[in-house]
């Protein structure tokens, strides 16, 4: 057996200790450098390093796009809620200094912030600043679905995401785009084949799991934990809204193939009864927001939107559902006040109430309230010249935002389910014919209006 030759045994070791002190020295200085902004020791009042990772990732991105004239503002659900608590002392210190990192340094993967699509054209020259100065990064695009509609321009594919990570911690940048609903929009986070899904863990972040709606922010700029960062302006609605803000983009292709079969009507009454419909819907939804009273686009109304992505001509009215617990008196004045008379008050609070205010020439507004009983929701209707009741029964839902005619408003999420129930499995067939009292599948039987109630429950002006 050949003896090792002690020169070469050394030789070896001493090159393998100066590959990996040079290793060390690139990674010091390309990602733990001051220069860099990243030294991540301690924060003032942290509970431990990795706090401080936080803390200086999020100090550096905002280093980033802030030489890039990128205005961002945070929207991180779990940061804005501990600012929430101490709102009125933040907003009221002049420095924001702390002795501790209380906000920032709250322990999470990922922070949030957002930006509005129109106040950054320049992707390229960010993106090769963040590398720089160590960011790795991922872009997730998709179709714009502001183009869906139009078949020239459908397909066209916009951002809608970007992370950016560096050491353990991740900025999560979502992109928000102006809608003609006069509100502001986001897509969902939806991962190609070629993404590294070990990235970041994307199943925990805050935004993306679907498109979400908001009105369009408001920001201010505030001290957090020693950083400048804008924040939402009123963060209890922001908050609120976010709970609320999942999106359902109206079904361009389905609508396309749908007039297919069935060519949409053109003629000049079916062109005046759409623009009549639009504007006592915008009138409805000034009227009902103003209240502060939740609506959603309901029987006729919602099924045009979710088969056609429009009114439907021979329908005559505009239909509202309204749950019973969000009934205010203020209702009828409101109406009135806006120009629109009531026309009929059927049933009352406790049960079965229908108002129908009258619109534009023959064109009028129908309101159902809807109550909930165990295992489904349902609204009332009332014949007026017999005192008969009735009464449809729907499945549980929520509430999901849409635009419709330049206009967000809500439509039940479970808008498949809501609309078989009203109409059946046939829905996608035009039904010009239609009785109130018997066309609908789930329309039961409800009794009769006591004679001594009629002239409170049966109301016809």
């Amino acid at each position: 057996m050949q003896r090792i030759n002690k020169n070469v045994v050394l030789a070896l070791l001493t090159l393998t200790s100066s590959v990996f002190l040079l290793f060390q020295l690139y990674y010091y200085k390309y990602y733990l450098s001051p220069k860099n902004g990243a030294v991540f020791s301690k924060v003032k009042g942290s509970q431990s390093g990795q706090d401080g990772i936080q803390w200086h990732v999020i100090k550096k991105f905002l280093g980033l796009v802030s030489s890039h004239n990128v205005p961002v503002y945070l929207i991180d659900p779990l940061v804005l809620g501990l600012i929430q608590k101490d709102f009125e002392q933040l907003s009221s210190s002049s420095d924001g200094m702390s002795p501790e990192c209380k906000y920032l340094c709250a322990p999470r993967d990922f922070t949030t912030f957002a930006l509005l699509d129109k106040t950054w054209k320049h992707e390229v020259s960010l993106v090769r600043a963040a590398e720089k100065m160590g960011f790795r990064w991922l872009k997730i695009q998709n179709k714009d679905p502001r183009l869906e509609g139009m078949d020239d321009l459908s397909g066209i594919e916009i951002p809608l995401h970007y992370i950016f990570k560096l050491a353990a911690h991740a900025i999560h940048l979502v992109v928000f785009y102006e809608r003609s609903g006069n509100y502001v929009w986001h897509g969902p986070l939806r991962l190609k084949q070629n993404i590294d899904r070990k990235f970041v863990p994307f199943r925990k972040l805050h935004f993306g799991r679907y498109p979400g709606a908001y009105n369009k922010p408001e920001v201010l700029q505030l001290s957090i934990d020693d950083l400048k960062v804008q924040i939402p302006k009123n963060l209890s609605q922001f908050l609120e809204e976010m709970s609320h803000s999942r999106f359902l983009e109206c079904r361009y292709r389905e609508a396309r193939a749908f007039f297919q079969l069935y060519p949409d009507d053109a003629s000049l009454d079916a062109v005046e009864f759409r623009k009549k419909a639009k504007a006592l819907l915008h009138l409805a939804a000034l009227t009902l927001n103003n209240l502060g009273v939740r609506f959603w686009l309901s029987s006729g109304t919602c099924l045009g939107w979710y088969r056609q992505c429009n009114t439907i001509p021979y329908s005559k009215d505009v239909d509202l559902g309204v749950f019973i617990q969000d009934y205010k008196s203020d209702i009828i004045p409101a109406f009135q006040k806006a120009g629109l008379p009531l026309k009929h008050k059927f049933g009352k609070v406790e049960d079965s109430l229908e108002l129908s205010f009258q619109g534009e020439d023959d064109v009028k507004l129908d309101i159902f309230f809807f109550y909930e009983d165990d295992d489904h929701i349902w609204n009332g209707g009332t014949q007026a010249k017999s005192g008969k009741k009735f009464k449809y029964l729907f499945p549980k839902f929520t509430l999901c935002w849409t635009e419709f005619v330049e206009l967000k408003v809500h439509v039940p999420c479970e808008t498949l389910r809501y609309v078989e129930a009203n109409y059946g499995k046939d829905w996608k067939v035009p039904v010009k014919v239609w009785d109130w009292k018997s066309s609908p599948s789930n329309v039961q039987y409800n009794g009769m209006w006591p004679v001594d109630e009629w002239d409170d429950v049966i109301q016809v002006y």
